[in-house]
């Protein structure tokens, strides 16, 4: 979020000056000795700490109690091991099926292929441009979260691929088998349920799929997080200041909104709200992160209101995760939209996630 400026200066100045411009855009060491005792044993660390605690417990909570790598078959000796249908299942074919059944998955593939190669580019030349330390930042690590979502999307589009050829093929077999007996009912009947079993499979996702899952859901908060704050707050800010955009920048902080939303317009992906527990769960790494970094070495803090030397700082970390609320919410919206428009508008092809 506030690597903008860095961006935009390097790319436009000289050289020469590239140093004196990357301090500008870093900004000042806090006064007071991260590294210090004094700096971390007080009132507004012990509050931030209560926040922070209060944060991984209701995360934890909502993860063990909903996630569906977790409750795969419900009542296994009790109910005969009769599956159970919970928000939080995965199924196999979820991860590479398109929404509407008239859509190939290659298509599916092709488009994450290309929105990975894309960000895992501009990735490269932002740390390039800027230099490792821009990896400080709350916007990169999200950018570089979206992209392995796109590099895992697409090998799993590519085994989804591979699986549904498969089962194109055996239904071929099968429909001349059928013509060589002369039933045309068989045919039909089967040609139907082929497409039915071709679309939907039972068969619950591994370890890939339910880490696809949550990285996607992560995104979704994460992704609208960083590039409303950028649009809305940075970017009116930079104006003020005189600072000028350049192509990178505002691709970087487009593009992965742009990527993500195409994604889940197309993919079968479910939205349970539960989820919003990894959203916390991955600021919570970066505060954690930030905070290990800081006790050790004593550097700028890539935000302000990060900064616990501040008598606000308590209000600040509380402002953030309230943040997280309207964000994914606003995410979830747009999920259920989709799917309210595309079961109008294409009623026959349409698959709403199970």
């Amino acid at each position: 979020m506030a690597s903008s400026s860095s961006s935009s200066s390097s790319l436009l100045s000289s050289p020469s000056s590239y140093a004196e411009l990357k301090d500008a855009w870093h900004p000042s060491t806090t006064i007071v000795d991260t590294t210090a005792s004094s700096y971390w044993f007080n009132w507004r660390v012990m509050i931030c700490c209560i926040w922070m605690a209060i944060a991984m417990v209701i995360t934890a909570f909502l993860i063990f109690k909903y996630e569906g790598f977790r409750r795969k078959q419900d009542g296994d000796g009790r109910n005969g091991g009769e599956k159970k249908e919970w928000s939080g299942n995965v199924y196999e074919d979820e991860t590479w099926r398109p929404c509407l059944r008239n859509i190939h998955p290659a298509w599916l593939l092709a488009f994450r292929v290309v929105a990975f190669l894309v960000l895992l580019i501009m990735l490269i030349v932002i740390g390039v441009v800027d230099g490792p330390t821009i990896f400080f930042y709350y916007t990169q690590w999200t950018f570089a979260l979206i992209t392995l979502y796109f590099g895992l999307g697409s090998l799993l589009s590519l085994h989804g691929c591979y699986q549904y050829n498969k089962r194109v093929a055996g239904d071929r077999v099968d429909s001349i088998e059928a013509m060589s007996i002369g039933s045309e009912r068989a045919i039909s009947k089967g040609s139907d349920h082929t497409l039915q079993q071709i679309q939907y499979s039972n068969n619950p996702a591994g370890f890939w799929g339910y880490v696809f899952q949550i990285i996607f859901q992560m995104n979704a908060g994460a992704v609208l997080l960083t590039d409303c704050v950028f649009w809305f707050i940075i970017v009116p800010f930079l104006e003020i200041h005189d600072y000028s955009l350049n192509v990178l920048v505002i691709s970087m902080h487009s593009l992965n909104a742009i990527f993500l939303l195409g994604d889940a317009a197309l993919n079968s992906l479910s939205f349970p709200c539960f989820r919003i527990a990894y959203f916390f769960l991955w600021t919570i790494a970066y505060v954690f992160f930030q905070w290990t970094l800081h006790s050790l070495v004593h550097i700028w803090w890539p935000y302000p209101f990060l900064d616990l030397a501040s008598h606000y700082a308590p209000l600040w970390y509380f402002s953030v995760a309230v943040m997280h609320l309207p964000c994914y919410g606003a995410f979830t919206l747009l999920v259920k939209l989709k799917h309210r428009l595309f079961q109008r508008w294409f009623p026959e092809y349409y698959q709403s996630p199970r």
